[in-house]
């Protein structure tokens, strides 16, 4: 994967977080630079560190999986990708699930809860091969911290007309690469 396909990627993946970044842009009277550099930092940090996770679990069967592996990278994108879609037409806006609280408790846990399909991602990295893993947990963690942030300022500004849109686009980027990945591999696309 060359720097553009992982800049897509790291696109895709921090769009659930720009979701829940708009909300919490919502749900605060003036959300100022503190706001915007808590919900980058965790967001982004833990986008970053998944992948990173999900490469060396998906390197440790990689071996054992070769002749395959472009199908579970594929499944594994798709699969996240139609999920994101299929949130994004299933409802008007969750924003009403999000509160003003930026402790470290709510958000620990929202960061793993936006971060759990980059652990799915890191392990179609491992599959996809010919992937530098560094550039793309940078490119992932630096886009989703810059994303987000961004988007608790969208928030407290417009409101929620971006989140379904935001959820939109990361799907269809991830089922795109998912699809590339598995043309590439069995030769359709050189």
């Amino acid at each position: 994967m060359g720097f553009g396909e992982l800049f897509l990627l790291a696109i895709g993946l921090s769009m659930d977080a720009f979701a829940v970044s708009v909300c919490k842009g919502l749900s605060v009277k003036k959300a100022g630079i503190k706001e915007a550099t808590i919900c980058g930092g965790w967001f982004g940090g833990f986008q970053a560190l998944m992948p990173l996770a999900g490469y060396y679990l998906g390197t440790l069967f990689a071996e054992a999986i070769k002749a395959f592996d472009h199908w579970i990278a594929f499944g594994l994108l798709a699969i996240i990708g139609i999920n994101m879609l299929k949130e994004a037409f299933s409802k008007e806006c969750d924003c009403e699930n999000h509160n003003a609280d930026f402790s470290v408790k709510t958000m620990f846990v929202m960061a793993v809860a936006t971060s759990i399909d980059a652990l799915a991602v890191g392990i179609s990295l491992a599959m996809a091969g010919n992937v530098n893993v560094l550039l793309a947990v940078v490119l992932i963690g630096v886009t989703t911290f810059l994303l987000s942030a961004l988007g608790v300022k969208i928030g407290n500004l417009f409101g929620n007309r971006f989140e379904k849109k935001a959820q939109i686009a990361g799907g269809v980027i991830l089922i795109v690469l998912g699809v590339k990945i598995l043309l590439e591999h069995t030769g359709v696309l050189k």
